[in-house]
This record gives C-alpha cells, structure tokens and sequence, in this order.
C-alpha cells in the first residue's frame, strides 16, 4: 500500500494492507465508543461492513445482539436505550440498509433516546455511476440525527483527528448519531485477529498513554442545565386552586416524588398512562374519563393554576382541556429544551429533574383540597369499569385490564403497550394496583411499526420479565421481530389482540361505513398460530376471559417468550368505549 505522511505497520513490521488499516480504524472506533459509554451493540451481517464486523468479534465489552432484518434491529436497539439509559451502537452494511434504520431514528429522536448508527459506506468513486449497493447516506437520516461522515481510512488522517471527531459527536449526547463509515476494498485481512496496542505502532505511537489508560481520548465536562423557581415564586404559584398533571416519564425519573408534592400543596395528582403513576391509588388515574362526567368537568374547571409535568399526552379530551382553561399560572417542569406543548400556550418553562423540583421549599396552598370530591368521583368510575368492564363481555378493555393486574412472579415486571388502541384503552381505564410495573411505549412518532422489536430490546437489557400488549396489524407490521423474541432466555408474554383490523377506525368520523371497511380496517383474516409456529415459539388462543388468564398466568411462568391470541370481534372495544362513555356521562 502507498503511504502518505505516515506508516501503517502490522504486528510483523510490513507495510500493512487496506484491509488492516480499515479493520484498525473499526477496532478505534468500538473500542472509543466502549469508552463513551455504549454497553450493547446491535448488528445485521453485511459485507461492506466487514471492519466493524470483525472488530466488534474481537471485543469483549460489548453484549452483542443479530438479526437479520435492520428495521427491527434498529427498533431493537431503541428498546435496549430506553431499558438501560445508555446510548447502543447498530451496525448495518451499506444502501438501504442503513434507510431501513430510519423510522427507529425518528423515534429515538423525538423521545431523545440515545442511538449511535455506525453505517458502512462506499467510497466516493463508486456513488453516482451504477455501482452496487451505492446510494448517498450522508444525511440520510435529515433533522433526525447529528453526523459524521468519515473518509476511507487512510494512514495520512492520524488516529487522534478520528477520536477526537468521535469524542466530539458524542459529548452530551441526547438523541440519535449517524457516523458513516466509508471503506474501499479489501475488506477482508488475512487475520481477523488484532492486537490493538501493536497496530497502533508506528501509526498511532501518540495513543499509548490512550490505549493504556482507559479513557476516552477527549474528556468533555457533563454540564447541566438547571432552572428551578424562587422561594417568592412558589407561594405565588401556590397561592389559587391548582393541578398537577404528569405526562410521559420513565421509570428511573423518580416519579413517585410528585405524589408527596401533591400531597403537600394539596392539589389533585392528574395522571396520563404513560407517567409511571397510572395505576398509583394515590393518584387521580382516570382524568380522561373525568372530563366526560359533567360534575368532575365542572369542578376541573375551577382550577386557575396549572404545574405539567413532563408531555405527550395521550386523551385528546386532557388536551382540550388544557387548552380551554384560562390558566393563571401555567409552569411545565421538563428535563430538557424541548417543545412539548401543541397547544402553544403561555407558561413557564422549568428545566430540572423532578427530585430537584420537588426538594424546594413548598408551601401549602391557599386553597389546599379543594378539589378533593374528585376522589369519590375516580372511585366511582373504578367501580363502574369494574362492573362493566370485568364482569361483562370478554374483549381488549378486560384483557388490559387482567394484564394489568396480575402480578409477576418475580415482582419486577415491565410492561410494554403497543399504540393506536392498546395505549388508549390502558390510559383510559387501567385499574389501581398495589403492584408497580415499569411501563413503555413508542410515543414519539406513535408509528405501529417496530413494537415488537422495541419490547425484546426492552427484555433483553436486564432479562426482566416484561409483557408486550398489541394490536394484530402492528404485530403484523412487525412478524420478523418473532424471531429476536425467540432469542430471549427471560420471559416475554406477546399478547396479541387480533380484532382483524384496525378497531380504532370504528372511532373516528369516516363518511361511510363502506369507506370505513374497504379503506380503513383493512380486514387481513388472518391468524398468528402458524406464525408463533415459524419462529419457534410457544403459542396459545384465548376467546373467554377464564382461558386467557390460564395462558396468561401459564406464559408468566414461562423460560422465554410466548404468544398468546386474543380473538376479538372487530367491533368489540369501539361499542364497549362507546356504551362506556354514556354511562360515565350519566355519573
């Protein structure tokens, strides 16, 4: 190989060949990313991507995590994030490889979870000619993720300029990073194997002190934002009729802190499904539902101050409410810059995280229990879902609620809802429990793709027990993700509600029932028995209340994962929500 400035040496002392040098700058790069913090990498086999392949085999600080299919790995690796807080690395080979990665990207980036996409690439001379597997991926994934386009590894670029460039994308990382990696043939060494320390000599001589010590080449300080209110700000705030409404947390947020901040103003706890507080008996979990009763809507409406915690809501009937009120004070409490309000009203923003939120000093408000008749009304409607929800017809309402319900064996369970009416039907009638559970969603984009994948990366990162609710055409969106279920040695319970359709369209104001049916439902007929089959894993059919909890108690019990079908007729839950909504009117 010609050298430029420098010498590419291998362990022999040769001049050292393309395939070496492009397997070095792989092993530079996991082994920085190791540094920075990435604990799980996620890999779909390719070819061009040969040095990355080969330098993650020859790593052992990585859980490594194949599939063949990179939507649902990329959708995998978004769960794995979310699970362990930590940013994951995918691996993809070159073209649309890298494109099937894009609707996780969207979603990591909307709920800032934090992805690093390394992408092989061809070089410059084989784009835009025909060449195979060659299309432009600098900035194939637009707004959604910052990058960095590398060149072909070339001994002239010293390895310093490739880690700090490294070091300098993932400082502060909040979302997802795409680094493009171009490289020229060969691909492949004579030896897979390398010993980090003697590839660097001479080329990267300077990197002893790096390669010994540990750490990343470039160490950025962690600087935090905090913004928090005034002593005199509080008793103002305090001082009126508030709520205090929590939108979407995760679990190590600390949520249960806001319980004690209600309780200490005396204001109602206000909560959405996807708060971590749900199904918390301290807190007023039907608000949805409330809004409809006339009396709970007329006492709501009183309120003149407003704390939000968090956003994304999910009851369309929360928002509206929210922007109807002519809000005194309206704060919302967020742990980043972001824009969580379609409404656009005016408020004060404050950002900081909920324990340094609630540590400050505040005092009871001036009109401290007032809206305290709201606890009988939220009792009233447990009751009345009871009645009308567990002791009547078998459908989707009752098995979220039965999921919802049954304890874990092991007391640590993680529950994932998937979107479109799973999330709404959870939301508006999930019951009180004394047992927690972590719960999950893709509410950025809200898409149905990818819900499976995203729950076995959830499972995987600590093997806890964790059930999956789902619709059937978001399984179906999803059916190669079967087989990263059937890689799990946890337990992961895939309930999928097949109502054959999509029920949620039922809801909505379409002109025509044939429109509806020919353009909208999308009857498939199909059933996920042979599926389940396929991949390898344990099946069961639920049509009556009694055989679902005996799979479902049976699954929980179960070494790994299983499918259990719901048969539901496709009108089922929108008459129910509908007959619900009356009685609740009535109350």
């Amino acid at each position: 190989m010609q050298t430029g400035t420098g010498t590419f040496a291998t362990e022999t002392g040769q001049a050292g060949t393309e395939a070496q040098l492009n397997l070095l700058w792989g092993s530079l790069i996991l082994e920085e990313l190791a540094r920075l913090g990435v604990r799980h990498v996620c890999l779909a086999p390719g070819s061009r991507s040969t040095p990355l392949t080969l330098a993650l085999a020859g790593q052992d600080k990585f859980s490594r995590h194949l599939h063949f299919d990179e939507r649902g790995l990329g959708f995998m690796a978004l769960g794995l994030a979310k699970a362990s807080q930590t940013p994951v690395a995918v691996i993809t080979t070159s073209g649309t490889a890298v494109a099937n990665l894009l609707p996780a990207v969207i979603e990591a980036s909307l709920t800032r979870v934090p992805l690093v996409i390394l992408s092989a690439d061809r070089p410059m001379e084989l784009l835009d000619c025909g060449a195979n597997q060659a299309i432009p991926q600098p900035g194939l994934f637009g707004v959604y993720a910052r990058q960095l386009n590398l060149p072909p590894p070339d001994d002239r670029m010293g390895p310093r300029a490739l880690l700090s460039s490294l070091d300098a994308l993932l400082a502060r990382q909040t979302g997802p990073v795409h680094i493009n990696c171009m490289y020229r043939e060969p691909l492949y060494p004579d030896d897979a194997g390398l010993d980090l320390g003697q590839a660097l000599e001479p080329y990267g001589k300077e990197l002893r002190r790096w390669h010994r010590d540990g750490y990343p080449f470039t160490r950025y300080s962690q600087a935090s934002i905090c913004s928090l209110p005034s002593t005199d700000a509080l008793l103002r705030f305090a001082h009126g009729k508030g709520v205090i409404l929590v939108g979407a947390l995760t679990a190590d947020a600390q949520p249960q802190q806001l319980i004690t901040l209600a309780q200490k103003l005396g204001w109602p706890l206000l909560v959405d499904g996807q708060s971590q507080l749900r199904q918390h008996p301290a807190a007023l979990g039907n608000i949805d539902q409330l809004l409809l009763q006339p009396r709970a809507k007329a006492l709501l409406q009183q309120a003149d101050r407003l704390l939000l915690v968090g956003g994304r809501l999910i009851s369309k009937r929360l928002q509206a409410y929210l922007a109807e009120q002519d809000w005194h004070s309206y704060w919302q409490l967020l742990p980043d810059t972001d824009r969580l309000d379609p409404n656009h009203s005016a408020k004060q923003l404050w950002q900081a995280s909920i324990c340094q939120f609630t540590a400050l000093s505040w005092p009871r408000s001036s009109a401290a229990n007032w809206a305290l008749p709201l606890v009988p009304m939220n009792d009233a409607l447990h009751g009345l879902f009871a009645c009308h929800i567990d002791e009547g017809e078998f459908g989707e309402a009752q098995v979220i609620r039965t999921v919802a319900t049954t304890p874990f064996p092991s007391g640590a369970g993680q529950l994932f809802i998937g979107n479109s009416l799973p999330i709404r039907l959870y939301d508006m009638y999930a019951p009180v429990t004394p047992e927690p559970l972590s719960v999950f969603s893709n509410r950025g984009a809200s898409g149905i793709d990818g819900l499976l994948a995203t729950c076995c990366g959830i499972a995987a990162h600590q093997a806890r027990p964790t059930t999956l609710v789902i619709g059937d055409m978001s399984q179906l969106h999803d059916l190669n993700s079967l087989a990263l279920a059937g890689k799990l040695q946890s337990t992961l319970v895939i309930v999928v509600l097949n109502n054959d359709g999509g029920n949620i369209f039922n809801l909505l104001p379409v002109p025509d029932e044939a429109l509806r049916h020919d353009y909208y439902r999308m009857a498939h007929g199909l059933n996920f028995g042979y599926a389940a089959a396929m991949f390898g894993l344990a099946y069961n059919h639920a049509e009556d209340l009694q055989a679902f909890k005996a799979a479902y108690l049976d699954a929980l019990a179960y070494p790994g994962a299983s499918v259990i079908e719901v048969g539901i007729g496709q009108t089922q839950a929108s008459a129910q929500i509908i007959a619900l909504n009356q009685w609740v009117r009535q109350g």
